[in-house]
């Protein structure tokens, strides 16, 4: 078992997290918005059929989650959230969030592009 800390540059937090690989992660909610706002921000500036395919996988598995089929999908996880899940290092199994009220779409998106539970 590892236990890691950021090294205290909050710009560089994101790379810290790359080189660690956490399994699990805790955090607040401030960090999982900033995280959903990057990449919300991501997927909009996307054009053309990467466009097309992001928006359409985000669709898909938030419908999917909403009906009970949980926050994976073998072919867009492949394709398309695979570059997601490396914000964090790509190993996250299971995320957490305390101390403050988050939005439960934030929390949707966020299992979607992480494929684990919060």
């Amino acid at each position: 078992m590892k236990t890691g800390f950021f090294a205290g540059n909050v710009l560089k937090l994101t790379e810290d997290i790359q080189l660690l690989k956490p399994t699990l992660f805790p955090s607040v909610p401030r960090l999982y918005n900033r995280i959903h706002d990057k990449i919300k921000a991501g997927i909009e500036a996307a054009t053309g059929v990467k466009g097309w395919l992001v928006k359409k996988a985000v669709a898909t598995k938030l419908e999917n989650l909403k009906n009970g089929q949980g926050f994976t999908h073998s072919i867009y996880d492949a394709i398309v959230f695979k570059k997601m899940k490396m914000i964090l290092g790509g190993q996250v199994k299971f995320m957490i969030t305390g101390s403050a009220p988050i939005s439960g779409n934030v929390l949707d998106f966020l299992k979607i592009c992480f494929s684990c539970d919060i």
